[in-house]
C-alpha cells in the first residue's frame, strides 16, 4: 500500500505543511505506534502496528488535501507557469530535438517532483501530467492539421514523436478520429 502514497516522492520543498492540531494528530498516531511496539510482542502487535501507520498516512493525505485546497492562488500560478512552459516547448525545436516532454522533464523545469505536479495538476484540474501534456500536443497538432499540408508523418515528428503511429493513436484516443480524418472533416 506504500506506493499509494504519492508524498513519498515529493521534494523538501513540498514538505506537508501542518496546524497545530495537525502536528497533535499525527504525534498521537505516533505514540500509539511508540506504545504498541514497546509493550510485549503478541500475535496482533504487527496488525496494530500496520493500521496505526495507516492511519498516519491517511491523514498525511488529508492533510496535503487541504494543503493543495489552501493555496489555490499558488497552484493556479503554477498551473499556468507549467501551461506557458508546454506551449513553447511544442513552438519552439525541442520536439525535434527532445522527444515529447516527459512528466519528469515538466516537474524538473518547474522545481517539482513528478509526483507533486501530476497531484497538484490533478487536484486544481482534473487532469494529471500525462493528460495535460497530451491535451497541449494534441491542440498544436490540431493546428498543424488545418493549418498546413504536411504530411501527418511530419508533422508527427515535429511534435516529437518518434513513431508516427504512435501521434495517430493518442490523436485518435484523445479526438475520436485519425488525424488524416480530422484534417478532412473540417
Amino acid at each position: 500500500k506504500m506506493n499509494d502514497y504519492s508524498f513519498f516522492s515529493y521534494e523538501s520543498n513540498e514538505a506537508l505543511h501542518i496546524s497545530e492540531e495537525e502536528k497533535h494528530t499525527i504525534g498521537d498516531c505516533l505514540k500509539k505506534i511508540e506504545k504498541e511496539y514497546s509493550l510485549n510482542i503478541d500475535k496482533h502487535s504487527q496488525a496494530l502496528i500496520v493500521s496505526y501507520l495507516e492511519l498516519l498516512l491517511n491523514y498525511c493525505t488529508r492533510f496535503y488535501d487541504r494543503q493543495f485546497i489552501t493555496r489555490t492562488n499558488s497552484s493556479k500560478d503554477t498551473i499556468i507557469e507549467f501551461e506557458k512552459y508546454l506551449n513553447n516547448f511544442f513552438k519552439g525545436g525541442e520536439p525535434l530535438e527532445q522527444g515529447l516532454p516527459t512528466v519528469k522533464k515538466c516537474a524538473e523545469w518547474m522545481n517539482l517532483s513528478p509526483n507533486y505536479l501530476s497531484d497538484l495538476l490533478k487536484k486544481e484540474t482534473g487532469k494529471n501530467t500525462m493528460e495535460h501534456i497530451h491535451y497541449t500536443v494534441i491542440e498544436h497538432a490540431k493546428n498543424k492539421l488545418l493549418n498546413t499540408t504536411l504530411p501527418v508523418g511530419e508533422i508527427a515528428y515535429s511534435l516529437g514523436f518518434e513513431y508516427p503511429g504512435h501521434f495517430s493513436k493518442i490523436f485518435k484516443s484523445k479526438t475520436g478520429m485519425s488525424p488524416v480524418e480530422y484534417r478532412t472533416s473540417t
